[in-house]
């Protein structure tokens, strides 16, 4: 009898390991399959990725969340400004390349020369936002005309009481994109108008930079992508601009709508047509920018799109694989 119980014991012990086995086995082909059923294949490879720094926040983001999904390709992204990384993209070394503005007709040419074929994405709506330093109590708000005599060179020392002889006859302190970037293609072609802007003005292509100048100095103003403003404005004054139907402050609302004007933008990408096709990480990875760019694009402090623009956008992506 003991004989029997103890083989009735063993056989009931066996099957319930059997049974949690079998379970962790479903278990385990869920963690691979996904929420909709389907097996998420893991790719390998390497993603090249220059261009814009104020879109770099966004790619940045993304290609984080990217890595949990697909921990084996590696997506590198740099920041040398929008012209450096069309710079990169015609040369090859990339594979998409971040702009804060247009691609231009010579980079078009350069691109054609090589027989490199391209598809724009646009991502994200940006306000390129105005600042001047916390303790600057004396401007409110700033006209486009104002924008364009304080940035605009004319052989004068630039003074805050030469915009308003109420203001502090104070030297104003100027902090620019550097020339590669987009931000500043973008505002020289609205605030500029192409003329050459104040020789004095200190450039950088990292935003960050341009944000610790104008935290340190009073008499400073500095213009960026609204997201290094969100993400340092405890440190930092807005000015509202009027583009000629009153001051407006850039914010997601105002953004969107266009209100902010003339300072509202988008933000794109640009990808190889043949890297869709050929690299089939490339491709899951533009899918995932696009699945995700809404979200993400406003967890940096940019504006999301119309859900209709990246489900049209998904559809192009379709075409080119």
């Amino acid at each position: 009898m003991k004989s029997f119980k103890k083989v009735a014991l063993t056989a009931v012990m066996t099957g319930m390991v059997a049974f949690t086995a079998a379970c962790g086995a479903q278990d385990d082909n869920k963690e691979k399959t996904g929420s909709e059923g389907t097996e998420t294949k893991q790719l390998q490879g390497e993603i090249k990725i220059d261009g814009s720094s104020t879109v770099f926040p966004i790619m940045e983001a993304v290609v984080e969340e990217y890595g949990a999904k697909q921990p084996d390709v590696k997506v590198s992204v740099s920041s040398s400004g929008t012209g450096g990384g069309f710079e990169a993209f015609i040369a090859g070394e990339t594979e998409l390349s971040n702009a804060s503005r247009p691609i231009k007709d010579e980079e078009k040419a350069g691109l054609k020369e090589k027989g490199i074929d391209y598809t724009e994405i646009k991502l994200a709506y940006d306000g390129l936002s105005v600042v001047v330093n916390k303790d600057n109590d004396w401007v409110e708000q700033l006209s486009i005309d104002d924008l364009k005599k304080i940035w605009t060179e004319d052989g004068t020392v630039k003074k805050w009481s030469d915009i308003n002889p109420d203001w502090p006859a104070e030297e104003i302190k100027l902090f620019s994109p550097g020339t590669d970037s987009g931000t500043f293609d973008y505002f020289d072609e609205v605030i500029l108008d192409g003329q050459p802007i104040v020789e004095k003005a200190t450039l950088s292509e990292d935003d960050n930079t341009l944000v610790q100048g104008v935290q340190g100095e009073k008499y400073a103003i500095g213009y960026f992508g609204y997201a290094y403003y969100a993400e340092n404005k405890d440190t930092l004054k807005i000015v509202p601009i009027d583009g000629g139907n009153g001051a407006v402050e850039p914010n997601n609302e105002t953004i969107e709508s266009g209100e902010y004007a003339p300072l509202s933008r988008p933000l794109f990408t640009y990808v190889k047509n043949s890297a869709v096709k050929d690299q089939e990480e490339v491709y899951d990875f533009v899918k995932f920018v696009l699945e995700n760019a809404a979200e993400l694009s406003e967890d940096v402090g940019y504006v999301k799109l119309p859900d209709e623009e990246y489900t049209k956008q998904l559809e192009t992506l379709e075409t080119l694989k």
